[in-house]
């Protein structure tokens, strides 16, 4: 049989579209949640990336898409701001950025990679993070040295667990159930093409191994789904593996996810200002409809519209889904 392509592999199951009641197809008229993508520069590759970072990226957000996101969160009534890239904390302007959104009392969610922060040109984020009281959202794919670095490279687990041991001594994570200072969630997701197990079930292993073995507290943790896409799906696809992981999604589809499918409350926004429905379809280029950037948010509130769908989508509504 003939090597598929990428497009062909995702094929291989219906249209993710026609499995989306009519009342799941549109946004809310109230969105809640900005994601900012301030840039693609990381200080790794990981193989699951499905925006393909790397140090070699060169992206990077400007500071006056920067001030646009602030004016759009204002006049669009959203709640809560999530900060990614890349490393956020390798953009020149995350430390301005962070203090802006301080300023009008928020408190904005950075996801982090954790190995970042013990870089001594980085480390100061440790600090700036606790006194803003910023809630951090950490990859660790999982709590042994042997998966995360198949995954993310050498070295990356124990500087990750020297990085949350550093966010510990300022006050990130729940010590024995007493309640945390500062709000740090771990992001799991599978090291193979396999959905995730029982949230509950591995954030108490997690606890216990983390505790146990490091001296490490979190605040809760959260399973995601490998979405095939970037990274991942060219992985799966060399390896005749797309088409196989895309029935899996398909055969998991769980339409209780639907409702709280993260497209229908959230906009994410790429360095440039373009936005999009979630950052996957950011990974693939397919904008909002409209293709409306961040800078027409910020003249006006935007009200419901059509969620462009792909065959993508599937990793958010497999199991318990990832939203």
């Amino acid at each position: 049989m003939d090597a598929m392509t990428i497009q062909e592999a995702m094929a291989v199951v219906p249209r993710f579209a026609t499995m989306v009641p009519q009342e799941y197809r549109r946004t809310a008229d109230a969105l809640t949640t900005m994601q900012v993508n301030i840039g693609y520069r990381c200080n790794l590759a990981c193989r699951h990336c499905h925006l393909q970072c790397s140090p070699t990226r060169t992206e990077s957000m400007s500071r006056e898409t920067m001030r646009a996101c602030l004016d759009a969160f204002d006049v669009g009534d959203f709640t809560t701001v999530d900060i990614t890239g890349g490393a956020p904390e390798l953009h020149p302007d995350l430390e301005w950025f962070l203090r802006e959104w301080h300023a009008r009392g928020v408190s904005p969610i950075v996801r982090t990679n954790l190995c970042i922060l013990i870089d001594p040109e980085y480390a100061r984020f440790v600090d700036l993070y606790a006194e803003l009281d910023v809630q951090l959202f950490a990859s660790l794919p999982y709590y042994s040295s042997y998966n995360v670095e198949k995954i993310r490279g050498k070295g990356v687990f124990d500087a990750s667990i020297e990085a949350l041991q550093a966010l510990n001594a300022v006050g990130y994570g729940d010590r024995d159930g007493q309640g945390d200072t500062h709000r740090i969630t771990l992001v799991f997701n599978p090291s193979t093409a396999t959905l995730p197990p029982s949230q509950a079930s591995l954030e108490n292993e997690y606890r216990t191994r983390l505790l146990k073995q490091h001296g490490v507290h979190f605040s809760s943790l959260v399973a995601i789904t490998n979405n095939p896409s970037g990274r991942f799906a060219e992985g799966l696809n060399r390896k005749n593996n797309l088409a196989t992981y895309m029935k899996r999604l398909f055969d998991a589809f769980n339409p209780d996810t639907l409702e709280g499918m993260m497209c229908r409350t959230q906009i994410s926004v790429d360095w440039q200002g373009a936005v999009y429905d979630c950052d996957f379809n950011q990974a693939l280029g397919i904008p909002i409809a409209g293709e409306k950037t961040i800078a027409d948010f910020a003249r006006q509130k935007q009200g419901s519209r059509p969620i462009v769908f792909a065959n993508h989508c599937y990793g958010c509504t497999a199991g318990a889904g990832s939203s």
